[in-house]
């Protein structure tokens, strides 16, 4: 009896035990195909939650073991379970902003941008302005009447707007369109210089046609900026919260849970620490700190944030940049454009001025965050990176240059050599093929355009992203065109020897954004002890047809152990 008892008394002990030691999930998802960018543990069939964190990864079977009786349970029914897409290179309040505006990023023609503007004048007030972005002339399928390099002529639009101001932004953020209106508010006229950096484009009699290049748009936004600052404070914040509302439904529904902004101010820091401060974003945002030297001087580290919100809001980086882009003739080069001839792009910021704001990164701890898009800015970039580092004992600053796209061959080992990250937009290939061909000639597109293999292959990190609103915050387009470099409407390719493998692809997308933000320690794949945020896709981006990938729906969208969006 007394062994018995002995039997019964250790039993109960041991039961009790494994009760106090069993941890309920929040949250499971079974029966899964779970990608999990992890090399110990590749795939797995599903994961438990708890308290936004990834509490176990492995079989339902062993998942099922936390369920308790609040668990949510979310059967993913054999489907694509990955983490969560790291939009790694966007514009998060612009990007809200074209959702609250004109919006031509699917505009087929001039004629149909002229007729959503008129739409919009026939229901505003008279002095109301009209703005708008997304236009891209080398898009088009069909050239305006009257053009200059492809740009329409204002006289058109004028005619249309005769009582508003119109500001249409170019798809790359690189231009702008003004009409006669604006014009003549900001004082352009024949006798108006071109700044240094930029251009007004005018016709063969030298007036402005309307398209304001690089650092010349300046010239008519400064305009917009001055009717800006004349609204009321309240009023401002408001549509700017009410853009990044939109922006972020739109992310979520994209299946994106972590955005790195490439350009936010001092204010916008502060809103975003607030709004992460008060647990009211659904988004994770990483941002870059955009201001010139002198702005920043003594003030950049005030502005260094990081986990605001538990991981809500970062920004630990500073932009820059040193040209504008190809679209616009704005790519610095090394050598003229084969489509004009005695021109190579725009140097819109000093090397002088780059290298000051590369002391104020080092000095505030932050990373340096440089737009280049041409061959002769990628070199530059480089240069002062490479002349900054040889002074610095840290040789693990996580510099990146934005865009990285068109690249000298000598110059692409530079980037692993150096440590500099590739932080590159696979969309940006297939949308901007149609015109590099024609704007680089065929070797330099074929050797430095977009040159992700190359990359990688000499031991570079290349990360991933759609530069949206300059292309739509879809990730999956951009995975298509990393992994195909064909264009979805016609099949164009483009030099497909560069493409990435679909584990590559996804890793540019998830764990190679985490670590170029100093983040692979909580994102970035579905591990123990990261942030429980995820993504459920219809289709296997590792296993399907190319074809199949743009079928891909988004499921679930889960951040912080929520489902903040189900499609």
């Amino acid at each position: 009896m007394r062994n018995l008892f002995y039997f019964i008394s250790i039993s109960f002990i041991f039961v009790a035990l494994s009760c106090a030691e069993k941890t309920d999930a929040d949250m499971i998802i079974i029966n899964g195909k779970v990608y999990t960018v992890n090399e110990s543990q590749p795939w797995a069939e599903a994961i438990a939650i708890k308290e936004g964190m990834i509490l176990k990864v492995g079989t339902t079977s062993d998942i099922q073991e936390f369920k308790g009786e609040n668990t949510e349970t979310i059967d993913a029914k054999g489907e694509f379970v990955m983490p969560g897409f790291i939009e790694g290179h966007g514009h998060y309040s612009s990007l809200g902003r074209s959702l609250q505006n004109l919006n031509f990023i699917n505009s087929k023609n001039w004629n149909e941008i002229v007729a959503m503007v008129k739409e919009k004048i026939d229901n505003s007030e008279p002095g109301e302005w009209i703005v708008g972005r997304g236009w891209h002339q080398e898009k088009w399928n069909e050239q305006p009447h009257n053009h200059t390099h492809g740009y329409p002529n204002h006289y058109e639009l004028s005619a249309i707007s005769p009582d508003n101001p119109v500001l249409l932004t170019h798809a790359s953020g690189h231009g702008v369109f003004a009409n006669d209106h604006l014009m003549k508010m900001a004082g352009v006229s024949t006798e108006t210089p071109n700044p240094v950096g930029g251009e007004v484009v005018r016709d063969a009699q030298g007036r402005a046609i309307g398209v304001f290049e690089e650092r010349a748009m300046r010239l008519v936004r400064d305009t917009y900026s001055e009717y800006l600052k004349s609204l009321d404070a309240d009023q401002k914040y408001d549509e700017w919260l009410e853009g990044i509302r939109l922006a972020e439904k739109e992310c979520l529904s994209k299946g994106i849970t972590s955005f790195q902004d490439a350009g936010a101010s001092f204010k916008e820091v502060a809103d975003y620490t607030a709004l992460a401060e008060n647990n009211d974003m659904k988004v994770r945002l990483w941002a870059m700190l955009r201001h010139s030297s002198k702005a920043m001087k003594g003030k950049a580290h005030t502005a260094r944030v990081v986990d605001a919100g538990n991981g809500y809001f970062t920004c630990r980086a500073i932009k820059s940049e040193l040209d504008g882009a190809l679209g616009a003739f704005g790519a610095w080069l090394l050598e003229p454009y084969d489509d004009k001839p005695d021109f190579v792009g725009q140097n819109t910021t000093t090397v002088e001025e780059v290298k000051a704001i590369a002391e104020i990164a080092l000095e505030s701890d932050m990373q340096l965050c440089v737009h280049a898009i041409g061959d002769k800015a990628n070199r530059e970039t480089l240069n002062v990176m490479e002349e900054t580092f040889k002074n610095v004992e840290n040789n693990d600053l996580r510099w990146r240059i934005e865009h990285s796209q068109h690249i000298d061959p000598q110059d692409i080992p530079r980037f692993s050599e150096l440590g500099v990250i590739a932080s590159m937009q696979g969309i940006h290939c297939t949308s901007d093929a149609p015109f590099v061909v024609k704007r680089l000639g065929e070797k330099r597109a074929k050797e430095g355009a977009y040159p992700w293999r190359s990359l990688i292959d000499a031991g570079a990190l290349v990360t991933n992203g759609t530069d949206v609103p300059v292309e739509n915050a879809d990730a999956l387009p951009s995975f298509y065109a990393s992994v195909t470099r064909k264009r979805i409407d016609n099949g164009m390719e483009f030099f497909t020897e560069q493409s990435m493998t679909r584990e590559e692809a996804v890793y540019s997308y998830t764990m190679a954004n985490a670590i170029a933000a100093f983040e692979e320690n909580v994102k970035g794949s579905l591990e123990i002890g990261k942030y429980a945020d995820l993504v459920v896709l219809s289709e296997n981006l590792i296993e399907c047809s190319d074809e199949d990938i743009l079928k891909a729906k988004v499921l679930y969208t889960i951040v912080d152990g929520e489902v903040r969006y189900e499609g």
